[in-house]
């Protein structure tokens, strides 16, 4: 099994990466809090691997931090949560706005998240309450890490956008509402995604 993958990132269609390691591309699905803090393209990539199967086909999750695969993996083990709504989940919070949630059973921030109805939410600050306290605190919060450098703007920034919102479990129509006014002279599909998550959010 795949524990971690150290090579080139080639490729960022979020939330799909593409790393090269001695010559294979492995195609990579993570979540936002990890897109947000990668190096640019060309640049060397250490991810943590969860390997899982969709399908009979073994697809791999990669995080920037153990602590981020750790709740990736606490998140998939609660009954009716898969590896996509866990992505979703990890992309549209930060681990302490999910904790928080968790602790104060705040279902209603967690309905706001894409696929997660008034019974999903309830069973994860059920069913997250005890597992919360065993996960290692280093996750990935969505900000840019140091030394860092964001990649280049593609050149359908708004289009990426809303076709990540749509792979993390957003109807078409709801990811072009979110993208509706939100500032997108010169930013990268990541801002604009991060800006469209945060208003969901809110909503």
């Amino acid at each position: 099994m795949i524990g971690q993958l150290k090579g080139t990132l080639l490729e960022k269609n979020p939330p799909t990466l593409l790393v090269d390691t001695g010559g294979v591309g492995y195609e990579i699905e993570a979540p936002m809090s990890t897109v947000y803090q990668l190096p640019a393209l060309g640049e060397p990539v250490t991810l943590r691997i969860h390997q899982g199967l969709r399908d009979e086909v073994p697809v791999l999750y990669g995080f920037l931090t153990r602590g981020e695969r750790d709740l990736f993996r606490a998140l998939i083990r609660v009954n009716g949560v898969g590896p996509k709504m866990a992505l979703a989940i990890l992309s549209g919070i930060s681990a302490p706005e999910f904790r928080r949630c968790v602790e104060q059973k705040d279902t209603a921030t967690l309905t706001r998240l894409p696929g997660i109805g008034k019974k999903i939410a309830e069973r994860l600050t059920l069913e997250m309450q005890d597992r919360l306290d065993g996960l290692g605190t280093g996750v990935a919060t969505g900000t840019t890490g140091p030394g860092m450098t964001p990649a280049a703007v593609p050149d359908d920034p708004l289009a990426e956008a809303q076709a990540a919102l749509v792979a993390l479990g957003y109807r078409p129509a709801e990811a072009h509402r979110l993208l509706q006014g939100v500032e997108s002279d010169g930013a990268s599909s990541e801002a604009l995604i991060r800006a469209a998550l945060q208003k969901a959010v809110r909503a």
